[in-house]
């Protein structure tokens, strides 16, 4: 022990030297709370390694502060006794492209006993990963980042919850070329920036909504997943401001407009091989993959509550817009919740599935994690995908729908929340500390909330994400 301890001094001493000599002067150490808040504590690049071998004190309330930065409190959590160490991951640590003299790196948090904090989220979806590789699977994650831009306003911006007009940059139609002129340069700083970073991005196009756009990046090791999609919201935040632009997230910009998702793209692997192209097998999917997407259908009532946590979630989740309301899957159905994509025949690697619900007020450790864990109960439960749904299901009356077994998922987070409190197989993976967390955080967002209009939501929500 002594000798690694040793070893990672050096390492990040190292590191801290490579830095100053790039012009790195702070490292921004960050956690994402269970509001989905990207929460943050800066060293300088030369404290690093200090930081790396003793961490950096913070304090365990972050667990119950919600998107307003309310504090409420769990049986576990809250008050202003108690303090964390964050330590960063320094094979995360990255130079940010569009913060001249700032690098990045995501932190773990412990006791000051150098125990694992049992309400740390990354650390809870790589005990999930690990629990995967122990059962033999791999998989690989990647997200789709939505976001809408507007304008900075001059001046100071309007306060949170301002019934503030918003000035979009762009005119052109949905998915239309004409944003991407509009825009070019600000897409390309976007991409470059990324690149930069060692991100990989597979594609980036408009959206539907006014000023809306996407980015797609590659798949990865599933707590890499998490950290680069926390970078890319960053990244993209950084590089508006720097074109005198506003980048909103959240999951609602506007009551009434398609709202801002972030879906999870997830492939399973066992020995190298895709799970998702076995000869002769129904829909290509080996029994381990049927399972484990079965278990993470059946828990998406209660995954909501992770993915879908705020009350502005609840505006974005309307039928037929293609987020994906009733619980059901499809091949290559948009409107299902759960989508399998088939991809090319001819691609070994091809053939992954996308949780549709999920968007970017989500903490992604938890996303990332829950997902996991529903999956391999669906495998140790042997848990049978239902036929998949073709067509949209929000077209159906009720009685065809009852016949089809197709169920509306919960449509506000107190439902959602209710079905989390309820699940076994995510109160015993998350622990009894976190999972208690994160249920007083969804409960005091949903009183906070609970006599607003939708208009004063989603300006409440707008630039929280």
């Amino acid at each position: 022990m002594g000798s690694r301890a040793a070893e990672q001094r050096q390492e990040a001493r190292q590191l801290a030297a490579r830095l100053s000599a790039d012009g790195v002067r702070n490292v921004a150490l960050t956690w994402v709370d269970n509001a989905g808040i990207a929460r943050v504590k800066t060293v300088p690049a030369e404290r690093l390694a200090a930081a790396a071998e003793r961490g950096v004190g913070m304090s365990p309330v972050f667990d119950v502060f919600t998107s307003d930065d309310a504090i409420t409190a769990s049986e576990h959590l809250g008050g202003p006794d108690g303090d964390l160490r964050l330590f960063p991951d320094l094979d995360r640590v990255t130079s940010l492209a569009a913060q001249p003299g700032w690098a990045w790196a995501p932190a773990d948090r412990y006791d000051q006993l150098g125990l694992p904090h049992p309400a740390c989220q990354r650390q809870f979806a790589r005990r999930m990963t690990e629990r995967a590789a122990a059962a033999g699977l791999e998989l690989r994650m990647g997200f789709e980042t939505e976001w809408v831009v507007t304008r900075a306003p001059a001046g100071h911006p309007a306060p949170t919850g301002a019934d503030e007009p918003l000035d979009y940059p762009c005119a052109g139609p949905a998915y239309g070329m004409t944003r991407v002129v509009e825009l070019s340069d600000y897409l390309r700083d976007v991409t470059e920036a990324l690149s930069v970073q060692g991100i990989d991005v597979l594609q980036l196009h408009p959206e539907y909504a006014p000023g809306q756009f996407e980015v797609t990046t590659a798949p990865g090791d599933p707590v890499r997943a998490a950290d680069d999609v926390v970078l890319v919201r960053e990244t993209i935040r950084a590089v508006s401001v720097r074109h005198g632009l506003r980048a909103s997230f959240a999951p609602s910009v506007v009551a009434g407009q398609v709202g801002n998702g972030c879906h999870l793209h997830l492939s399973l692997y066992r020995d190298g091989t895709s799970l998702h192209r076995t000869p002769d097998a129904a829909w290509g999917l080996a029994p381990d993959a049927a399972a484990f997407l079965g278990g993470v259908l059946a828990a998406l009532p209660a995954l909501l509550a992770i993915g879908c946590p705020s009350p502005a979630s609840y505006l974005r989740l309307q039928p037929s817009h293609w987020a994906g309301v009733y619980q059901c899957w499809g091949v290559e159905n948009r409107e299902a919740a759960l989508r399998l994509i088939t991809g090319a025949p001819d691609d070994p690697d091809g053939g992954h599935a996308e949780v549709k619900t999920f968007d970017a007020a989500a903490n992604p450790y938890l996303a990332v994690g829950a997902v996991i864990a529903a999956g391999l109960h669906g495998i140790e439960s042997a848990t049978q995908l239902p036929q998949p749904q073709t067509g949209d299901p929000g077209v159906l009356g009720v009685r065809e729908r009852a016949r089809r077994g197709i169920v509306r998922l919960p449509a506000t987070l107190t439902e959602a929340a209710d079905r989390l409190e309820k699940s076994a197989p995510l109160y015993e993976a998350m622990g009894e500390v976190l999972h208690g967390a994160v249920l007083a955080v969804r409960r005091a967002e949903e009183a906070h909330f609970a006599e607003s209009e939708d208009d004063a939501i989603a300006a409440a929500t707008r630039w929280r994400w």
